[in-house]
């Protein structure tokens, strides 16, 4: 009787457990969030400092990838309205001090700054830069997945 109690008891956990994590992965692919569609005011578009294109990093790996357009304004980073990544949870946008980021390794390994937590898969999002930072030393922008530590998309930036 103990023994079909705890087999019992054991299935209940791993089966609520899987059910949360497919949930978890599941979810912004049956609800995705709405398109994104900021745009910038006239005083935000001071000086275009760069400008890059968002890559598919890893073409063996079919979830993180991204495509579209970034411009780096000298007090903002805006992503284009082609912007598009796979959906996944806590996606971040950095500023890396790095060209030809390819990798994860490439990004644990630097000073990176972090200018918020990605708002949309999909469209335009505008991002500000804190206040006297080197744009010079930054060559990269970069859309991190910080629930596990993942790349998902670089644009490398030319000035």
């Amino acid at each position: 009787m103990w023994r079909g109690i705890a087999i019992f008891l054991i299935g209940g956990v791993m089966g609520t457990g899987f059910g949360v994590a497919l949930g978890f992965f599941a979810f912004p692919y049956v609800f995705p969030p709405p398109e994104a569609a900021e745009t910038l005011a006239e005083d935000e578009r001071t000086k275009v400092v760069a400008k890059g294109t968002f890559i598919h990093a890893n073409p063996s790996d079919p979830i993180h990838y991204g495509k579209g357009g970034v411009t780096v304004y000298e007090n903002t980073v805006f992503l284009e309205s082609d912007f598009e990544v796979g959906p996944g949870p806590k996606y971040h946008v950095y500023l890396v001090p790095k060209a030809n980021v390819r990798e994860s390794g490439d990004v644990k390994q630097t000073m990176f700054v972090d200018l918020g937590r990605l708002r949309a898969f999909k469209g335009s999002q505008k991002y500000t830069i804190p206040a006297g930072l080197g744009l010079n030393k930054f060559e990269s922008v970069v859309i991190w997945c910080e629930e596990f530590s993942v790349l998902i998309s670089p644009a490398d930036l030319k000035t």
